[in-house]
């Protein structure tokens, strides 16, 4: 099969998610035999353009005639059985369906958060979960400088998907969505999405090997680790009074991101933080698989979280928040528990409960492992990919 994937990466200091779920993807139809062809932007193009390169970028977000002529050259000289987009925001455009559509290959397109009803893609107001854009009024955002805490820039964003939603391009474009939770699934139906298009997929990862010993920091005997984005979406902040109630258990944290220097400041005044920052990404499953327990505060849906999967696959269990993808994943007494999202009082207690039971730790672990072995496998991965590309085909 002659796949042609399609993906806007975030910019460089960014460990997103969907950025290496399209590198996961890729290499593994390449691994298969199929022939994959790449057509890619970053946002760091916007950072490193002048003044003029600016304005033109941001009218590019309604629509990019350049990317627009660009995959549709693509296109006619690959000649692709299907092209698959993960992401398209903000420097490729909405463009990028058309380009597809109009050269009659299937279009396949990955629901990696929820930004076809939430611009923002977070879902996230004042720290809440946020779904009053489903309604189409988005420039409700201006108001509440939902968009980096910028009016204008909410103005913006808010525009793009209002003229989008208008002519309907994520409606009538995509042949297929792939959406990676149920919640997703529901949210889409409820905006007027066709559940006729919708397929669940989870994400997958490679089963991690530490074969090759890697040089760590000199670590706790005993230790929980957070890795991941240090963002509010997360539970950075529930994660913080979670650890002041738990004066007793070490925690290793790992990541950054726009509350980075807050959580330094924090951790320097805790006796029972180590940050060790970004943090190469074998060295973090290393650090990761040598743990008790991976505490996950998220208060936002996910999508097919990889720090969850991964986690997974160095045999660990998981503290989690019971929302989005990580209410399916975790199966409270088997593989973790759940806590109410932003109750640190319910995270201390599970936090408590799992760290004085060392025995259910290593079980949950073992149950963890399977479970990724069941669901989050890339031969899994695979065949769902497979049967997802042959179904656009047939619409």
């Amino acid at each position: 099969m002659r796949v042609l994937a399609v993906h806007n990466f975030h910019r460089k200091d960014s460990s997103s998610g969907d950025d290496q779920v399209f590198r996961n993807e890729t290499a593994l139809l390449a691994s298969h035999g199929d022939r994959v062809f790449t057509y890619t932007a970053s946002s760091d193009e916007f950072d490193n353009a002048s003044l003029p390169g600016k304005i033109i970028s941001t009218l590019g977000m309604f629509w990019s005639f350049k990317h627009y002529r660009n995959l549709k050259k693509k296109i006619d000289r690959c000649r692709p059985d299907v092209v698959h987009i993960h992401t398209s925001f903000p420097m490729l455009s909405p463009s990028v369906f058309y380009a597809a559509k109009r050269a009659g290959v299937p279009v396949v397109i990955t629901l990696h958060d929820t930004r076809l009803i939430c611009p923002c893609a977070s879902s996230i107001r004042n720290g809440k979960i946020c779904n009053k854009c489903h309604d189409g009024k988005y420039f409700r955002m201006c108001r509440y400088r939902c968009f980096k805490g910028s009016a204008i820039q909410s103005f913006i964003v808010a525009s793009v998907f209002k003229l989008h939603r208008t002519i309907k391009t994520f409606y009538s474009q995509p042949d297929i969505y792939i959406c990676l939770n149920n919640i997703q699934m529901s949210l889409l139906a409820k905006t007027g999405f066709d559940r006729n298009k919708m397929v669940k997929k989870y994400n997958f990862c490679p089963l991690f090997s530490a074969a090759d010993r890697l040089e760590l920091p000199s670590l706790p005997d005993r230790y929980v680790v957070y890795y991941g984005r240090l963002g509010e979406e997360k539970g950075i902040h529930t994660l913080m009074s979670t650890i002041e109630q738990t004066p007793e258990v070490n925690y290793v944290v790992m990541g950054s991101g726009p509350l980075e220097d807050e959580f330094r400041a924090f951790s320097d005044k805790m006796k029972n933080v180590l940050y060790l920052g970004y943090t190469e990404h074998d060295k973090c499953l290393q650090v990761t698989q040598n743990a008790e327990f991976v505490v996950f505060p998220s208060i936002c849906y996910e999508g097919c979280s990889m720090v969850v999967i991964e986690t997974e696959s160095t045999g660990t269990p998981l503290i989690a928040s019971d929302i989005g993808f990580s209410k399916e994943a975790v199966k409270d007494g088997y593989n973790g528990y759940k806590c109410r999202p932003g109750d640190a009082g319910d995270f201390v207690s599970k936090i408590r409960l799992l760290w004085n039971a060392p025995e259910k730790c290593r079980e949950f672990g073992k149950n963890a492992l399977e479970d990724y072995k069941l669901k989050y496998s890339p031969e899994e991965n695979y065949r769902q990919l497979k049967a997802v590309y042959e179904k656009a085909g047939k619409v």
